[in-house]
């Protein structure tokens, strides 16, 4: 069975990470990829029409687009009737009428929404250790949703249904930021857009592209409508590394030092001794600079990125309720965690402590193999149900 990036890249995982990713487009034929339908388990048509007319959806899980304009949510959204009086749930004869008329169709946030997604997004996050977002785009026949533009994070694209032409040119902007987003570059995008594109290619079903962050595009449906997903690849900078080095160096007394008295901070010359001073203290104190504090940092940024698998809050307490040492559990797929050895487990969802006389127990029941309750290294039954039902309650652990 392929993997999540072997059903996206018709390339070893070794090879695309060495000399494709974060460097260059990459197409990949639905015949290497596993056919026309190789998509097809993930969304389709149908699936569209059941999220539109049949989930109750809210804003801001739809955008509509026209001409390259995001419409008013007001165009589309209104009360559900009675008992669902919310204001902002999606109309479906008014999303139909606005695409009947060429608008595009976003649906956003489908790894939170869609359950073939909510897997797919899960086993690919974890296999690039990375949060993703996935959104649809329905686009009518010979229309175009959005103009020329780039992302500030790597996307696959997923051609579900119909045909697309992409137009894709080299970056106005290596490696963009997130606050660098491409409107603040629209001149040399527009400009970059008119010359020969790097890559001119239709997308059929079953086809992928990987773009890497910055890289402009374009897509318009060609004969019929066209559906497909993109799944973007959020990911740190080595600047979101520096931000939080900065952030650790305002412990430095040498750094937090008043500038002189009656410094003019607009004279280059009156700055230059202050700014070789400050360069110094900083160059020295990065030299001592804790990777653990670092790490620390860096992990309270990233973690709430990414939510782990969904979990059945029902049939989870049910189980905990009934819990048995016959009884099988393991980590909750895409969980975050470690732990401390004073016993202090942090996850993105919440820090728990545990005694000392817990944590090899703690360990061994998270790290990724299905344990028996039974089996956890602990004095007695008692205590393995009583840590095997805190882990099930607090939605650590799933059964298994």
């Amino acid at each position: 069975m392929r993997t999540a990036l072997e059903r996206l890249v018709a390339l070893d995982e070794e090879k695309f990470a060495g000399a494709v990713w974060g460097r260059e487009p990459l197409l990949s034929r639905a015949a290497d990829l596993g056919g026309p339908d190789g998509f097809a388990d993930l969304l389709s048509p149908a699936a569209v029409d059941e999220l539109l007319g049949s989930r109750g959806l809210r804003t801001p899980f739809l955008r509509v687009a026209q001409q390259g304009t995001v419409l008013p949510a007001s165009r589309f959204t209104g009360g559900g009737g009675a008992g669902a009086e919310i204001a902002d749930q999606v109309l479906d004869e008014q999303v139909m009428r606005l695409y009947a008329e060429g608008a595009t169709l976003v649906l956003q946030g489908l790894h939170r929404l869609w359950p073939p997604l909510i897997a797919f997004a899960g086993e690919l996050g974890a296999r690039l250790n990375r949060p993703l977002q996935m959104n649809a785009y329905l686009t009518p026949p010979a229309s175009q949703g959005f103009a020329t533009h780039y992302d500030t994070h790597d996307v696959f694209v997923l051609q579900i249904d119909g045909t697309k032409q992409w137009r894709v040119h080299p970056p106005v902007l290596a490696d963009p930021l997130e606050n660098q987003p491409w409107g603040g570059r629209a001149d040399e995008v527009a400009a970059t857009a008119e010359g020969e594109p790097a890559l001119d290619v239709v997308l059929e079903p079953g086809d992928a592209l990987y773009l890497p962050r910055g890289w402009l595009h374009s897509a318009r449906a060609l004969g019929g409508r066209s559906l497909h997903l993109t799944i973007g690849v959020r990911g740190l900078t080595r600047y979101a590394l520096a931000e939080e080095l900065l952030a650790m160096a305002m412990a430095e007394p040498e750094l937090r030092a008043t500038l002189p008295y009656g410094l003019d901070v607009a004279d280059p010359d009156a700055i230059a001794p202050e700014l070789a001073a400050t360069a110094a203290a900083l160059a020295a104190w990065l030299t001592t600079a804790d990777p653990a504090a670092l790490a620390e940092r860096l992990r309270r940024r990233s973690w709430p990125a990414a939510r782990p698998a969904p979990i059945s809050p029902l049939a989870q307490l049910d189980v905990a309720a009934a819990l048995d040492p016959a009884r099988t559990i393991a980590v909750r797929p895409g969980l975050k965690w470690q732990l401390t050895p004073d016993g202090e487990l942090r996850t993105p969802i919440r820090t728990l402590r545990f005694p000392l006389s817990c944590v090899r127990a703690v360990r061994l029941a998270l790290d990724g193999e299905p344990h028996r309750v039974g089996d956890l290294p602990l004095d007695s039954d008692e205590d393995r149900l009583v840590l095997a039902r805190r882990l099930l309650t607090e939605g650590i652990a799933v059964p298994a």
